[in-house]
């Protein structure tokens, strides 16, 4: 008779899926938030134990694994500007990983009783490989961003800012230094406005703003210059501005949707 003991496979799993959802997160450079990589984690370990209760076996059916697989990703990914890339890359991952411990097992005769040690040495060695991977497409990335956060009203907002050292923007008026902000990245510091932050017209915006009570005179217009033109950018005041761990006093926060890319979402 075979055992299985229930403890070993819920942290197995557990660990398991919390790195795969980590190294995911590091191959689409996203701002680490491991708190929700841990709560898609148990997830799949609480999935992994119920396959083995008495009378839920139908939970291994394929149709359960994609549920189970998609359900961890909302949970991990939900929210960021490429989910469902995110979420394939989970799932590509984790394919890598299975294909691993599947060969593993063809080499130990073609069954599933791997020693725990080389079950953990495989995924070890997979992390490590998959961690290269991410490490190296991103090295240039990693070097130009740094987390930041605000604070507003009580609410906070995290996410990757792009260093740019040619970024000279200051407010006219005080001389304060201004960080550009996407819309998308706002929303959780300003979820009653998230349809207000797409406006493009930035005067049309402003406008728009003085009619919420927690926007009222809170927001006004900066001009600002580049190699392609001049414009105006609508700005606001955080309660509290943390760029890299280092406090930013006085630093304000502009609205632009031209300040997102590949693995940022501000620009500092």
């Amino acid at each position: 008779m075979e055992y299985i003991y229930i403890d070993s496979l819920f942290f197995l799993s557990l660990l398991t899926d919390y790195l795969l959802c980590l190294v995911t997160a590091r191959v689409c450079r996203l701002y680490l938030r491991r708190w929700r990589y841990f709560a898609a984690a148990l997830l799949g370990a609480a999935y992994s134990v119920s396959v083995f209760l008495p009378g839920l076996g139908f939970m291994a059916s394929p149709w359960m694994q994609m549920a189970c697989a998609g359900l961890m990703g909302l949970i991990a990914y939900g929210g960021e500007r490429r989910m469902f890339r995110c979420i394939a890359v989970l799932l590509a991952v984790s394919a890598t990983f299975g294909g691993a411990v599947w060969a593993l097992c063809l080499r130990t005769g073609g069954t599933l009783r791997i020693d725990l040690r080389l079950l953990l040495g495989c995924f070890v060695g997979c992390y490590a490989v998959l961690s290269l991977i991410a490490r190296s497409r991103t090295r240039a990335a990693d070097r130009r961003t740094v987390p930041a956060e605000l604070e507003f009203n009580g609410r906070h907002c995290s996410f990757a800012a792009l260093l740019d050292t040619g970024n000279c923007l200051s407010d006219p008026l005080s001389g304060a230094e201004v960080m550009v902000v996407s819309p998308g990245a706002l929303k959780p510091l300003l979820p009653d406005c998230a349809a207000l932050l797409e406006t493009e017209d930035p005067v049309e915006l402003v406008t728009a703003a003085a009619a919420v009570p927690e926007l009222k005179g809170r927001l006004r217009l900066i001009p600002f210059a580049t190699v392609g033109g001049t414009g105006l950018l609508p700005v606001f005041r955080p309660e509290r501005v943390l760029v890299d761990g280092r406090e930013r006093d006085g630093m304000l926060a502009a609205i632009s949707a031209d300040a997102s890319g590949d693995g940022f979402e501000a620009i500092v």
